[in-house]
């Protein structure tokens, strides 16, 4: 079998003296879309920024292509093709929807797809109404959708999604699932922090259960869905 595009091994990581992750295994192969699931303070956003080297403190082992990536500062994480769009969107508010975009855009990477704003616009046919908005004028579904855009046009191999259906409406959700599936056709792979089952049932391939920090579960999607038992005892329902 083929390496995994993303592997993480003995994952542990801290804010301060707390530690949040504790020997935390996972991959994430090419062209797979892969869930990270848990309560509310289980670990999924560590786990995310641990990949992005956004925590200070951490240990183990993450290698992304084959590469050694533990340590190295975000900027070298992304240009090595990965993308994070963090929870709380972080879009630049007093620019444009195409201003945002242009901050964003990085040269083609060899092996991965080209994103332009056309190629972005037929993606989000939302944002395609508003090249000229200002981030500030937006809907919270809205900024999601231009934050999502904004890290695609740097050409990522992977693309690490925090609560992408947090607070948004219905209609954006189901948009993004379309999206998600648009972006594994294309050949992307996606690792994507969830709460929402269903949301994560319709597009993801494998799953992993984070439980205080330990990953408690870990299979195919359909397994989590027709398990009633794990999902009561990891998920609450």
């Amino acid at each position: 079998m083929a390496a995994p595009l993303l592997a993480v091994r003995g994952l542990k990581a801290w804010y301060g003296r707390a530690q949040i992750l504790f020997d935390v295994d996972l991959d994430v192969s090419e062209g797979e879309v892969v869930a990270l699931m848990g309560r509310n303070g289980a670990g999924k956003s560590t786990t995310l920024k641990s990949v992005v080297g956004l925590m200070d403190r951490v240990q183990g082992d993450i290698s992304f292509a084959d590469t050694r990536i533990l340590g190295e500062p975000p900027y070298r994480v992304a240009r090595r093709g990965i993308g994070y769009v963090p929870e709380d969107r972080r879009i630049f508010s007093e620019l444009t929807v195409l201003e945002n975009l242009a901050v964003g855009r990085r040269p083609p990477r060899p092996g991965t797809p080209h994103w332009t704003v056309e190629r972005l616009f037929a993606l989000f046919p939302n944002l395609r109404e508003m090249p000229h908005r200002p981030g500030s004028r937006m809907s919270g579904g809205e900024q999601q959708m231009l934050t999502v855009a904004r890290t695609l046009m740097g050409n990522p191999r992977l693309v690490l999604l925090d609560e992408p259906s947090e607070g948004v409406a219905p209609i954006i959700v189901e948009q993004m699932a379309q999206m998600i599936v648009a972006l594994k056709q294309q050949g992307l792979s996606v690792l994507l922090s969830e709460q929402n089952l269903h949301f994560a049932g319709s597009v993801c391939d494998r799953v992993y259960v984070l439980e205080k920090g330990q990953v408690r579960f870990s299979g195919p999607m359909s397994a989590l869905m027709q398990d009633a038992e794990a999902r009561r005892i990891y998920l609450g329902i």
